[in-house]
This record gives structure tokens, sequence and C-alpha cells, in this order.
């Protein structure tokens, strides 16, 4: 009865906000098309009502499989796949056919169609390499790489061409009737970390919003591309709203709010669990402030050698925060341990079935009706 009442709720807002004020409720791009306009609409409803979970390459590849076209760990513990599907495009400013992690980039559009199909929500992520260096995106032995690649920096031509590649690949996105599929974008995640060569220590404040800000006008503006939601993804360091909003780019350039926390023992199942929930205090408190979405954009604990872990560590951490998602990351084929949601026989396996069983919890059979999004 709840989740039937929450799609029902669900179709009704999306499409009262979808014929809304756009300068308050619709996306930071402008032009989105109607489709990206009732994505974000039906996002916003969906926060609080539920959260929905989200995989990190969830149709690419598992434990003991690879590019079956459609397999799932999450649909084969649960017999449902996730409602959010996160994917990279890592390699894609080299025209390379597949990304960082051997993903074809012909099966990943393959895959946003049938997510689409389906109404499920697709977030991309970009592991660029460091275009100054020559490195990849953990080549931090630069302070100069986003300076580069700025207006009058001496690669930003040059970025401007990698940014063609990304915007052919993101305008290829589309459903067999020819309509734009729309995605939420999150470019340069974890900047208040130093890991990436974009990152806090790596930077001023100055040049990473304006990093942010130009990659937002290329794709938009010179690109034309209007499927896209931009998400604004820190890393879980964060202690105040002010630090979360330093480098913030404007509400005219973001869409959803959001941090990225990992656990790293099973001793941290308390300071996962507490971090988690007062850093989404921080993050939904700004996003209500700047009527942005909110999420926990990536999280996991690699292995879950806890056989309780989803529902005494994560849902204790995000139930009482008005969030879209939680999305944990990839299940590995060729990494042993590295792996973040269960699959048949993984010690968790009993305990991700409850997880699934709460009402709360939105998997891909409680939002097919986002097919709303959609505008026939």
């Amino acid at each position: 009865m709840y989740r039937t009442l929450f799609i029902t709720a669900a179709m009704l807002l999306m499409t009262a906000c979808s014929t809304g004020d756009r300068k308050t409720t619709g996306p930071a791009d402008r032009s989105a098309t109607p489709e990206t306009v009732n994505m974000l609409a039906g996002l916003k409803q969906a926060a609080g009502e539920g959260i929905m979970f989200g995989h990190q390459d969830d149709l690419s590849y598992g434990l003991g499989w690879v590019y079956p076209g459609g397999e799932s760990d999450v649909k084969r513990v649960t017999g449902d796949y996730p409602a959010v599907y996160g994917m990279d495009m890592g390699d894609i400013e080299h025209r390379s056919p597949v990304n960082l992690d051997s993903v074809p980039f012909e099966d990943m559009k393959v895959f946003v169609r049938q997510i689409w199909a389906r109404g499920g929500v697709i977030t991309l992520s970009w592991h660029v390499d460091n275009l100054l260096t020559g490195g990849t995106a953990w080549d931090v032995t630069s302070d100069k790489a986003v300076a580069s690649l700025l207006p009058g920096g001496e690669k930003h031509e040059e970025f401007k061409t990698w940014l063609d590649n990304v915007a052919e690949f993101l305008a290829s996105l589309k459903d067999d009737k020819g309509v734009a599929i729309p995605v939420i974008f999150r470019p340069w995640h974890e900047h208040t970390g130093s890991w990436f060569w974009w990152g806090q220590d790596l930077c001023t404040t100055d040049e990473f919003i304006a990093l942010w800000r130009f990659t937002f006008n290329y794709l938009c503006g010179e690109k034309n591309l209007h499927n896209l939601l931009f998400a604004y993804s820190s890393g879980g360091d964060i202690g105040s709203t002010e630090q979360y909003l330093e480098r913030y780019p404007g509400d005219e350039y973001v869409d959803l709010m959001g941090f990225d926390y990992y656990q790293m023992s099973d001793a941290g199942n308390s300071s996962f669990r507490e971090n988690v929930s007062r850093v989404l205090g921080i993050v939904t408190e700004a996003a209500v402030a700047h009527g942005k979405l909110a999420a926990l954009t990536e999280a996991g604990y690699e292995g879950i050698p806890d056989s309780s872990w989803w529902t005494t560590v994560l849902w204790p951490a995000i139930e009482n925060h008005r969030i879209s998602y939680a999305l944990v990351w990839r299940n590995a084929h060729n990494k042993p341990g590295h792996f973040y949601a269960p699959y048949p026989g993984q010690a968790s396996e009993q305990d991700f079935i409850t997880f699934y069983n709460i009402e709360e919890t939105l998997f891909q059979s409680e939002v097919t009706a986002l097919s709303i999004y959609k505008q026939e």
C-alpha cells in the first residue's frame, strides 16, 4: 500500500512540477528537455517518500560474470534491479572503445536504453586523465593541472576536444524514438580530498569553480546538450556547511548535492554510521536552502564482511534523511574482494534481502512508474 501511494503521488507531482516555474523548480540548464525536467521533479518527490538504492556498473559485470547483457548481482540476490545505475566515462576523452574498467562504451549505450525503458535512473561519473601530466585521474604530481585547462591555459584547446568526446557520447544516449535520455552527470567529484588532480590541494577555489562552470557552459551551451542534471559531490571529510559549500559553483550550475564515503573496517561500524548521518545532515540542509536534490552519491564497505551491515549500519545512517538515493560501488569481476553489493552466497546476502524488503528502500520494481519522466 505504501509503495502504491508513493508511485501515485510521484506521478501527480511530476506532472504538476513539469509545468511550474522553471526558474525555481527546474534544472540548472534552463533549456533542459521536457524529459529532464520531469526526471528532476520525480526525483525530488522520491526523496523523503523513500530512498532509491543504486549500484555502480550493475549491468556490466559482477562476481563470476562479465558483459552478458542485463545480468545483475543485485537482481541475482533480490529478484529485482537497483533503481539507480552508476557508470563511469573514464577514457572517453581518448575516444577509447572501452572505459577505464574495460566496459565497452557501445554496451553502456545499450544499458542506458534498457534502464530508461524500465524507468531507472542513470548517473555518470568521469575519472578523467590528467591532461597536463599525461597521468591518470589519480596523478597529483602537479598543482597546475586545473589552471592549464581554463581559458588562456596551455591545455585549454585540447581540453575542449576532450569535452567534445564526452559530448558526443552523451548526445548518443537516445531511445528508439530518438529521445535524448536524461542522466545525472557527476563531474569533478570528491574535490574536498586531494587524491584526484582537481582536488582541494591541487587548485584554488576560484580555479575549481571556473572549471565546473566552463564544463557546464561548454556542454549545455557550446555542445547544445540538454539532457543533463549536474551533481556536486564532495568527499566525506566535511565538518561544516561552510566547508561543504566552499567550492560550490552556484545554484545555476547544480541540480544535486551529495558526497562519497566508504567504511574501511568492522571496527568502523559506528563511526561510518555516525559520520554518514552527520554529513547527510549538512548536505540535506544545504540542499533545502538551495532548492536542490540530495543524495549519498557513493558509499560502501569493500567485501561486506559484516553479515548484518545493510540493516545495522547503512540503513540507520540514511533512514532519517531526505535523500533521493544511496549508491554503493561496483562488484569487480577481475579484482578479488573488490565488491560492494552482495551476490548469491555472500555473507550479507540475507541481510540485504531484509534491507530490500524495508518499505522505504526503493528498487527498480517500485520506481518503474518513473517512466512518467518520458514525454510520449
